[in-house]
């Protein structure tokens, strides 16, 4: 519950923050307050709601296009961070107690392989044409990956913590069955 908690607090995160603080991109798109976000539909209604127009993209006729277009890149980042989360509770699963500063990223080298393989398929529909447009997706730049990274690679503190716990757990109840 833990982990899955953290998972769909980081999909649903990254997405917020591409709108509302994510101002590092590079890509000049604008940022909005979490309130416009909530209610983007509304934006028709909003006095002076003007975003910058970039990327190609003409928003001075249709502010309201913004949220629209803006998901795409929005969306592949939250999908990015599903993906690569994933990739590393995989990583993660090498033990269910042991941390993985025990037993090492190494102990199943097919499994590197496997995770390996996802992230370039998942590349694959990130940069190659076709697929982009088949899976609606955005090509990701350098700042986008370090933040995908950066909402996906705390998942490794909770699953220690909770290999922590689940240690202590079991040492506990070794205990309690020598003491009877």
């Amino acid at each position: 519950m833990v982990i899955g908690s953290y998972v769909g607090l980081a999909t649903v995160g990254i997405f917020i923050y591409w709108y509302t603080a994510y101002d590092w991109a590079g890509d000049g798109h604008s940022l909005v307050s979490f309130n416009q976000l909530a209610n983007w539909s509304e934006c028709s209604h909003w006095e002076g709601f003007k975003v910058a127009n970039f990327d190609n993209f003409d928003f001075s006729k249709n502010p309201c296009g913004y949220f629209t277009w803006a998901k795409t890149k929005a969306s592949t980042l939250s999908l990015t961070v599903l993906v690569v989360i994933e990739m590393f509770n995989a990583i993660n699963a090498l033990s269910e107690d042991s941390s993985l500063l025990q037993i090492g990223f190494w102990a199943n080298p097919l499994l590197l392989v496997a995770c390996t393989l996802s992230v370039l398929l998942h590349c694959a529909i990130l940069y190659i044409p076709f697929l982009q447009r088949i899976f609606g997706t955005a090509a990701l730049n350098k700042n986008d990956w370090i933040l995908a990274l950066a909402f996906s690679f705390p998942v490794f503190f909770f699953e220690e913590i909770l290999k922590i716990v689940s240690r202590a757990k079991n040492a506990a109840e070794l205990q309690r069955s020598k003491s009877a």
